[in-house]
């Protein structure tokens, strides 16, 4: 039995149930084009029925068109929101988040034979899932009034991302190249010098990993205030948190790189009379990449989160960390909020950076197979 044939019947048949009713509502309605709850209804039914009825044809075209009606009722909804809001609007804000569900259920068991199609599918279930979750926090937050110093809509930060552009740039400077890029080149660099280092010498990985796995246990809101009293309030306190989040994490990694080859690998090495240089940089160090570039990941986003924290504790008048805790503190959320959504996006832009590197250089890897 295909993967098609075993999906589950009972979304279906919500789906079709919800579409009959909305359905049957825009009959008996008077005037339907005077409601533009009424006319919301009819995109969503209309997905929703297509989606139910579709349950082996899963064409593009057929997928397309349910999206289109989804993001045209779901628009409606958004911008007809009055207070109070009627029950039909609660109704439809369900019926909209089932229709999403069924649309990515059926996205991702679409079975495309080319490449470019599997390749625009995988780029377009996250997109859409994204998008979802963006407007259930909209039309929640509209559709139940709730006040913007609790959680501001998605629109209400946008819009503060643009009027703010220059502010939110200075700070991006100020934490993420000066602090944590900054931080995170001396810290991973020490690691892995420190690491062939501790490769060379026994006694080293004896005494230096059990101090480095208790150093790397401390509390970041402990150690940050005593860097940032030692080395002031400049870039050097942030560089310094950042180095000392990101420097074990590193070592552990490429230590253990370095200790993943096999032993007939290593007596062949042996056997044509190489060195320990030349072992190490023919064999032990290409082996060592993959785990190199998981510490060199999981670094980045100790890097941008250790830059930050330092900022919390002493800091000019910029800088993430800063806007983070003065925006909090005279209830500005969606300033709060956009510096969020600039962290996320520098963090996860640094990480797929690293993410394609890897691709580039570890290509030969089994993890690397079929991307």
């Amino acid at each position: 039995m295909t993967r098609e044939m075993q999906q589950p019947g009972w979304l279906q048949g919500l789906g079709m149930l919800i579409a009959v009713a909305a359905m049957v509502v825009l009959m008996t309605a008077p005037t339907p084009q005077a409601d533009p709850h009424l006319l919301a209804a009819l995109c969503v039914a209309g997905a929703l029925g297509l989606g139910a009825l579709d349950l082996r044809l899963r064409s593009a075209a057929v997928l397309a068109l349910m999206g289109a009606l989804l993001a045209a009722g779901a628009a409606i909804l958004v911008a007809d929101v009055q207070a109070p809001v009627a029950p039909s609007f609660w109704a439809m804000f369900i019926a909209v988040w089932l229709g999403a569900w069924m649309l990515e259920e059926r996205l991702a068991n679409l079975a495309l034979r080319t490449e470019i199609g599997q390749r625009v599918t995988a780029l377009i279930v996250p997109i859409i899932f994204g998008l979802t979750l963006l407007w259930l926090w909209e039309a929640g937050v509209r559709g139940g009034n709730v006040p913007s110093v609790i959680l501001p809509a998605p629109t209400d930060i946008a819009a503060r991302m643009a009027v703010s552009g220059a502010t939110l740039w200075r700070d991006f400077f100020a934490t993420f190249v000066m602090g944590a890029l900054t931080g995170y080149a001396m810290g991973c660099g020490a690691a892995v010098a420190v690491a062939l280092a501790v490769d060379r010498y026994d006694f080293l990985r004896r005494g230096l990993l059990p101090v480095g796995n208790f150093v790397a246990a401390l509390p970041i809101v402990g150690t940050a205030p005593i860097m940032v009293m030692w080395f002031g309030f400049g870039w050097q306190s942030k560089a310094a948190v950042v180095v000392a989040m990101v420097f074990f994490p590193m070592l552990v990694n490429t230590v253990q790189g370095l200790l993943a080859t096999e032993s007939i690998q290593r007596d062949l090495m042996r056997t044509y009379s190489a060195s320990h240089r030349q072992s190490l940089l023919k064999l032990r160090l290409p082996a060592a990449m993959p785990f190199v570039f998981n510490g060199l990941k999981i670094c980045s986003t100790l890097a941008l989160i250790g830059a930050i924290v330092a900022e919390f504790f002493g800091s000019p008048t910029h800088g993430m960390g800063f806007r983070i805790s003065s925006g909090v503190g005279r209830l500005q959320l969606d300033m709060v909020w956009a510096t969020i959504v600039v962290a996320a996006v520098a963090g996860s832009s640094f990480y797929g950076i690293l993410a394609a590197l890897e691709s580039r250089v570890t290509f030969w890897h089994p993890s690397q197979r079929g991307r």
